[in-house]
């Protein structure tokens, strides 16, 4: 089933633009219509904090008891207290919007801080290093009030109900487990955070038995000493020996180009136990060449990743794409991420070009989506398909996405099977209805 020159014509071609452009456009495109109602399969490269609508963290997060401010001028600061400690001269944010005139003022600086959300981001976003800067502050915002215990968990919840939502059967995501605090200023530790994402998990696959469920990638700074660095693989061990099936493997993330490269941690990593050794490496989020930041694609490799996170400069490495492809090695390809990052201005200059065109496994993920303004995966299925497959892609380059997803996922044997066998009645049921749907 081929889309056809009517699809591919709408107007300017979106995947020309910058995402933060574009977004509204895209929601309004025959084909983003069709994908929204497509199966997906699995989500396998997401974030804890970056995932969930700016919608549902505005409206709802910000709208709770006991959430105080601290506005600096330049910085805001939000976090929940019972009683607020004297570091700062925080005020209840339900008071800072006691008339509509100030509930809108802050609401504005609230998006500020939690979106890359820009009208130009060629200015706002020069290069990768003013991007950056951007995107990790935007984490820090966050995680001050994303942390306190309730919000936590409905936060997660929601963003397993907005991936499902959006046609999508399971998600492995990137998680610290940090530090979660109650009111009272109890804190829980990383295999507390753990059981509470996991009873989180359990309770939605219960009220959804069509979705096979969540696993964690345990991930960490890689802007640290090897010293902390042995901290965070002991925790890993423990998570682990808690719970095998769910924390199924361990990541180093944040800038690879200021960040230390993997060699730095060779040997903590080889002295782990064989059955330790479940490794999912961002690799090659970079548009360098010869630096330590690429190279981090062959040590990935060399560690025998199970996947590579993003794997942007893999092209350039002929040697190692070799071994991707013997190793049957997925690639995590984040459209959006890339261009709002600025790695990559138009997505038909995306280098996963080149990995569909040569059959490489791939699967497209979202990365950071709600940090974009979008929510869901959706919008980078609809950017990989426009923008970087070729114009002769249809329903079977789709499909492929969804069958790799699930293939190269880390679930066991058994839930592979169950989630092959709901894919294949949903994308069934979405076929058949294909004629019949209205997608204007």
């Amino acid at each position: 089933m081929a889309f056809g020159s009517g699809f591919a014509n709408e107007g300017k071609f979106l995947p020309k633009y910058n995402f933060l452009r574009v977004k509204d456009e895209i929601e309004k495109s025959k084909v983003f219509k069709m994908i929204r109602k497509m199966p997906k399969g699995c989500l396998l490269h997401t974030h804890d904090f970056g995932s969930v609508s700016q919608e549902y963290v505005l409206y709802n997060v910000t709208y709770r008891p006991n959430l105080y401010a601290c506005d600096s001028g330049e910085k805001l600061q939000l976090r929940f207290f019972e009683i607020p400690d004297s570091k700062c001269e925080w005020k209840l944010l339900s008071e800072l919007r006691a008339t509509p005139e100030s509930e809108k003022e802050i609401n504005q600086r609230i998006r500020q801080h939690m979106s890359m959300m820009t009208e130009n981001p060629e200015g706002a976003y020069p290069d990768g290093d003013k991007a950056w800067i951007k995107f990790e502050s935007l984490f820090g915002f966050l995680a001050s009030f994303l942390r306190h215990r309730p919000v936590y968990e409905d936060h997660y919840y929601q963003l397993l109900k907005e991936n499902y939502e959006d046609k999508v059967l399971c998600l492995e995501f990137r998680a610290c487990l940090p530090a979660l605090y109650e009111l009272n200023g109890k804190e829980y530790g990383p295999l507390e955070v753990a059981k509470i994402i996991k009873d989180v998990s359990d309770r939605f696959l219960n009220e959804h038995p069509d979705f096979i469920g969540a696993k964690i990638i345990y991930s960490q700074a890689r802007h640290v000493t090897m010293k902390i660095m042995e901290k965070y693989l002991k925790t890993f061990q423990q998570l682990k020996d808690t719970y095998p099936n769910f924390v199924v493997g361990f990541d180093i993330v944040g800038q690879e180009d200021k960040g230390l490269p993997l060699k730095n941690f060779i040997k903590q990593l080889l002295e782990l136990k064989s059955e330790y050794k479940k490794f999912i490496f961002h690799a090659g989020e970079t548009d360098w060449n010869g630096l330590s930041t690429d190279e981090n694609l062959i040590d990935a490799v060399l560690l025998r990743t199970k996947r590579i996170g993003h794997g942007f400069a893999l092209p350039k490495h002929p040697k190692v794409m070799e071994l991707v492809k013997k190793q049957d090695i997925a690639i995590e390809v984040n459209p959006i991420s890339n261009q709002v990052l600025n790695l990559v201005a138009d997505l038909r200059n995306h280098p996963a070009n080149i990995l569909f065109a040569e059959n490489y496994p791939v699967v497209v993920s979202s990365d950071d989506i709600g940090l974009w303004g979008a929510h869901g995966l959706s919008y980078d299925f609809y950017e990989a398909f426009m923008g970087i497959m070729s114009r002769k892609a249809d329903l079977r380059a789709l499909i492929k996405l969804g069958h790799n997803s699930i293939k190269y996922s880390l679930m066991n044997d058994k839930e592979k099977e169950k989630a092959f066998t709901i894919f294949h009645q949903q994308w069934s049921e979405f076929v058949t209805n294909f004629d019949k749907t209205n997608y204007e």
